[in-house]
């Protein structure tokens, strides 16, 4: 049983946290998260199907747009996960080491050197990343956004007024209110992942996860999910790929490190990911100590002046 404590510490904007403590859990569950290792991605969109058909999110067109092969284009609010299909133009990566997919093992003939295409397909599923230092849910004015036990951000569809201050919060634009389609429900509302929450409550791991045929969105703890990808990108350094790295593992970032993040085989950039995001509410303590001073300070101009007129 996890119980819940009304508390506040100096640190909620800054600094490693474990956030489902700092919402007032008592004795919470470990945290849960994402680790996506888009090194063995195949773009087959199951996390996508998975994720709409367990969450009832709407269909949102799916039309080509012409850039690539995605027909989807962005996380938006029908949309909770999306997988990029991201062209790299230049010379191809070097070869990655063979991953045992389970999958058969007859392929095509093989490709000539000469033959080779100049390009490159870098591919990603990505979704909310359940930040510790959550600037959706310090803006949020009706307390839809809450923090779980699981250390995850969940918005309560009853309880949003569709106000959008989280839209322009997140650091990822990650959150958007639904516009449609017709007859969907929620319209208006903020909407993101939630990490099933309804399905880890369940003691059952997240329907994208389950759905991955190539175990590429690992769900679990999430210290246990940083140690195996230190080892995973260390393993891809020791083949010869040396641009794999990890994105939002590092709990002294901008947002305290994410419960989902990425092991990329570029720059963030190239992904659409902030290469140094932090969290939008960070600066509002000091801003508002600062705004206070000021008044204080005209508000005694003002006073001295008004006495000083009426000698």
């Amino acid at each position: 049983m996890t119980g819940k404590r009304s508390v506040f510490r100096p640190n909620s904007l800054f600094g490693p946290v474990d956030p489902a403590a700092e919402a007032g859990y008592e004795d919470p569950p470990p945290r849960k998260g994402f680790f996506t290792d888009t090194s063995v991605c195949i773009g087959c969109k199951a996390c996508q199907v998975a994720c709409k058909e367990w969450n009832g999110v709407p269909d949102d067109g799916f039309d080509l747009l012409g850039m690539s092969y995605d027909n989807a284009g962005s996380l938006n609010a029908n949309q909770w996960r999306h997988v990029a299909f991201i062209e790299k133009t230049g010379p191809p990566a070097p070869a990655r080491p063979a991953v045992d997919l389970g999958m058969p093992t007859v392929g095509p003939p093989p490709v000539e050197e000469a033959a080779k295409p100049d390009f490159r397909w870098l591919m990603s599923s990505d979704v909310c990343k359940h930040c510790t230092h959550a600037a959706c849910l310090d803006v949020c004015p009706t307390g839809a956004l809450f923090r779980t036990e699981f250390g995850t951000v969940v918005v309560q569809d009853d309880v949003c007024n569709g106000c959008g201050y989280c839209v322009a919060a997140c650091p990822y634009g990650v959150i958007d209110r639904r516009h449609g389609p017709e007859g969907a429900k929620n319209v208006g509302i903020a909407q993101k992942c939630t990490l099933c929450y309804d399905r880890l409550g369940a003691g059952l791991e997240p329907a994208c996860a389950k759905a991955c045929p190539t175990d590429s969105i690992q769900f679990g703890d999430l210290d246990e999910l940083r140690e195996r990808a230190a080892a995973r990108v260390e393993h891809l350094h020791e083949a010869g790929v040396a641009e794999a790295r990890l994105y939002g593992n590092d709990p002294e970032d901008g947002v305290g490190g994410t419960g989902a993040f990425f092991l990329l085989l570029d720059e963030p950039e190239v992904y659409g990911f902030p290469p140094d995001p932090v969290v939008t509410t960070r600066d509002l303590p000091k801003m508002f100590r600062r705004g206070t001073a000021a008044a204080a300070a005209m508000l005694a101009g003002a006073a001295l002046a008004f006495l000083g007129a009426r000698r």
